[in-house]
């Protein structure tokens, strides 16, 4: 019996906001959505800049009370959501607002799972790895404030999360956890580091360009209820939409980012980029880079990046390593996207088009912008090849999405192609 393909996709975005001084709305936007105490989970490092307190300010003003919370973890780990989850379920509140960059958005999230519908963070971990448990109705209205330009958190389905017993990234992924609203002010910017721009911003394209070369929705099979078409639906007309828009953003702003953080119509460009992003792949989604960067960055955490306090492996450096490999592997299955994707970050035609014409643009952002230049800056050597494939495997949720079959031996060339990208 020939199995029947998908014939729908479904396009849903959390509402944006977005320009210089939105921030100040924030507290007549939690009174739209009838809140009447938030807990403020908020990144620590932003009290340099005195953000945290303007934005309790703002809320307050709106007669809305505050409870904070600020245990947040860069790259969070099971311990610390679940630190998060603890504070919010003995916490009076009835909706969140994260004020920070993907991990801070992305433990508000989780703590709003919990709170709202209870369990271990466990139970909604995607299966394999956890129960894969499926939230049983809406959560708390929660407000998304960036102030970094990259995961598009504020606008996706999805909340990552590193389990270091295991050495390895996974993920909540349901419709339920996108945030309410996305907040995004491009004067927060500011407050962001050139080194954690570039990460960021690396991650914005990576996203846009697996989204837009991802699966083709009504190639992919056809769910049983409405209830299992999952949030990675394969590209669609719509969806792409939202990634071209942010691949071009990324070839014309992420360097001029990078070099200024003064520059307001870069900064604040890459930001709108990162939730235009964050619509796309959250409903296309991301495949063979991401697949490969959750055991890049969790199987050892000696790299120190500029810009970061401690030894890790950015999550934008974890996908974007593997990206002009994992690109010249799909070439063939729809060059003039890989073309098109290429003309978009150069700024220009590509003279000579072949499957190098996408690596290469790739590469030469990568370098104006001081990445790592391949896995084997980040520490890992040809001895790690199989750990690698063996990590990349345990993500099928994601590979599914390839827009070409990948198995073992193609991760493996995959990730021996990224040793070192020049």
């Amino acid at each position: 019996m020939t199995e029947s393909l998908e014939s729908v996709f479904t396009i849903e975005a959390a509402p944006l906001k977005f320009g210089a001084g939105a921030v100040e709305e924030l507290g007549w936007e939690l009174k739209r959505l009838g809140v009447s105490r938030v807990l403020l989970v908020a990144d620590p490092a932003l009290h340099e800049f005195e953000l945290v307190d303007r934005v309790i300010g703002i809320i307050q003003r709106s007669g809305i009370g505050v409870t904070r919370f600020e245990g947040v973890a860069v790259e969070p780990t099971l311990e610390s959501l679940e630190l998060a989850a603890e504070v919010a379920l003995s916490a009076e509140v009835d909706g969140f607002v994260a004020l920070g960059g993907g991990s801070t958005i992305d433990t508000a999230k989780v703590a709003n799972l919990i709170k709202r519908h209870g369990g271990a963070i466990m139970d909604y971990v995607n299966a394999p790895i956890g129960g894969g448990r499926k939230p049983p109705g809406p959560l708390f209205p929660l407000v998304a404030v960036p102030t970094t330009s990259g995961s598009g958190s504020e606008a996706t389905t999805v909340a990552i999360l590193d389990i270091p017993e295991l050495k390895l990234k996974t993920g909540i992924s349901h419709r339920f956890i996108r945030p309410s609203l996305a907040l995004v002010d491009p004067e927060l910017a500011r407050t962001t580091p050139a080194g954690v721009t570039a990460s960021a911003g690396l991650d914005v394209v990576c996203h846009a360009v697996e989204s837009y070369i991802s699966k083709p929705f009504d190639a992919r099979p056809r769910p049983a209820t409405p209830d299992d078409r999952p949030p990675y639906q394969g590209s669609n007309p719509v969806a792409d939409i939202w990634s071209l828009r942010a691949i071009e953003f990324g070839g014309r702003f992420l360097a001029r980012a990078v070099a200024d953080g003064n520059d307001l119509e870069a900064r604040g460009t890459m930001m709108l980029g990162a939730t235009m992003a964050g619509i796309g792949f959250g409903t296309a989604g991301v495949h063979i880079p991401h697949a490969c960067a959750y055991p890049i960055a969790g199987l050892k955490h000696d790299f120190h990046a500029d810009g970061y306090s401690h030894a890790f492996v950015p999550h934008g450096y974890s996908v974007i390593v593997t990206s002009p490999a994992a690109f010249r592997f799909t070439y063939d299955s729809a060059p003039e996207k890989h073309i098109r994707t290429a003309e978009l970050l150069t700024g220009r035609p590509v003279s000579d088009p072949g499957p190098d014409s996408l690596p290469r643009a790739l590469v030469a952002l990568m370098r104006q912008v001081g990445a790592p230049s391949g896995i084997a800056a980040l520490g890992y050597g040809e001895a790690d090849i199989p750990a690698l494939v063996e990590g990349a495997l345990k993500q099928q949720r994601l590979l599914v999405g390839a827009p070409k079959p990948v198995g073992p031996a193609d991760l493996e060339l995959i990730l021996r192609g990224s040793m070192a990208n020049w």
